[in-house]
């Protein structure tokens, strides 16, 4: 049985972050999205398709021509026509029995062991509380009858969750599709037409974690929730007089100095280098080569590979790019005064991330001066710079 993987789309709604890579290569507990989820994989298939498009050749350099013992094929999907579309893509090389994965989502292996054992067409569910905001499906007994899209009226409680066991004829059903209302070909479609065939579709019910990250602070959930299993593990270099607590892991090749007080979980990755005299806590990720310095707090937090916060900074509840810099004195403000939730604009519209605490994004390459201020949910884009002594009120983005 192979996987085919959908990880074409740019992730819009994550932007700025992926002005510069596609969504499924955004790092969380220290590896890509999609990385994670090949990993829920085994042994339950023996290859992958990966569906490309939008900057294809991150995802091509990182998994390659095999993962974990598995070939891996690339279809692309040049124009973002709909899962339906993407899936197509995928004719030419599934014969038999296949599932269809997310390639921006948190699974455990066991959802995937379950769907995988199903017979038939099948399709993950999961309770979830507000089922309006989901599709929703229409079931007797486990037998799918039907799909609605964030109804108002939800006929059960039951989300879909995109992941899907499916068989070759589905391809020929995929041809046949018209363009939904919002212009794409939605593989739904295709699923309620093998219903309307006579066709088995089993609903595999899930109650365990699933996160679909599709929005910058849901890195942050995804981060939380991964690091939760960290195992403790040192193995690089804890000067004396350092402080680690919990579940910590120290990559070889990662240096922690005299005064750095961690505590975890937190996962301190071959390069970085952290202290003297440094206070990080969970959940915490930080990537290779990135520098913590004197007198820096880092709480709950992802930097990515080369960002460096050096000298008296507060980086809070934030997702730091690639090389991103943040001079002497930054500081981040991550909680707002009146207790409410942290709101971010997304394409253009505000958003209740349902956080209380939420500091900034900043994509690569982001240079802020000295004693800049950085308010609750702004967002920098790509290469952004600040003055000395300045504060950034509202996003900074291309």
């Amino acid at each position: 049985m192979k996987a085919v993987v959908l990880a074409a789309g740019e992730g819009t709604r994550m932007r700025p972050l992926t002005e510069t890579r596609p969504k499924p290569m955004l790092p969380v507990a220290g590896r890509p999205i999609l990385q994670h989820v090949l990993d829920a994989t085994p042994p339950y298939v023996d290859g992958f398709v990966l569906i490309v498009g939008y900057r294809d050749d991150a995802i091509r350099e990182a998994i390659g021509e095999e993962y974990r013992g598995h070939p891996v094929e690339y279809r692309e999907q040049t124009e973002q026509l709909g899962t339906g579309h993407a899936v197509g893509r995928a004719a030419d090389g599934v014969d038999e029995r296949f599932l269809v994965l997310n390639g921006d989502v948190v699974i455990p292996e066991d959802l995937v062991a379950s769907l995988a054992a199903a017979d038939g067409p099948a399709m993950t569910v999961k309770p979830v509380e507000n089922p309006s905001a989901y599709g929703v499906i229409e079931r007797d007994g486990n037998r799918v009858t039907g799909i609605v899209e964030k109804p108002a009226d939800p006929p059960t409680n039951l989300a879909n969750l995109g992941l899907y066991a499916l068989p070759p004829s589905v391809f020929e059903i995929i041809d046949g599709l018209e363009l939904s209302p919002r212009g794409e070909y939605e593989l739904t479609d295709a699923l309620l037409e093998l219903v309307e065939r006579g066709a088995r579709v089993t609903a595999v019910e899930h109650a365990g974690p699933w996160l679909d990250v599709g929005r910058p602070w849901e890195l942050l959930d995804a981060n939380e929730l991964l690091l939760a299993d960290l195992d403790r593990r040192l193995d690089g270099e804890i000067e004396e007089g350092a402080t680690i607590k919990g579940d910590v892991v120290v990559e070889e090749g990662a240096r922690v100095r005299a005064g750095a007080y961690v505590e975890g979980p937190a996962l301190i990755q071959s390069g970085a280098d952290v202290g003297p005299n440094a206070y990080v806590r969970g959940a915490t990720v930080l990537g290779p080569d990135v520098e913590v310095g004197n007198a820096v707090e880092v709480k709950n937090s992802i930097l990515m590979s080369g960002a460096s916060a050096n000298h008296l900074s507060y980086v809070g509840d934030s997702i730091l790019g690639r090389d991103v810099n943040f001079g002497a004195g930054t500081t981040v403000a991550n909680l707002r005064h009146d207790d409410g939730n942290v709101r971010m604009r997304v394409k253009g519209e505000w958003v209740d991330t349902g956080r209380r605490k939420l500091g900034v994004v900043a994509a690569d390459g982001v240079k802020t001066g000295i004693n800049t201020s950085l308010n609750v949910g702004i967002k920098l884009g790509a290469g952004a710079t600040t003055k000395p002594g300045e504060r950034v009120l509202r996003d900074r983005t291309g």
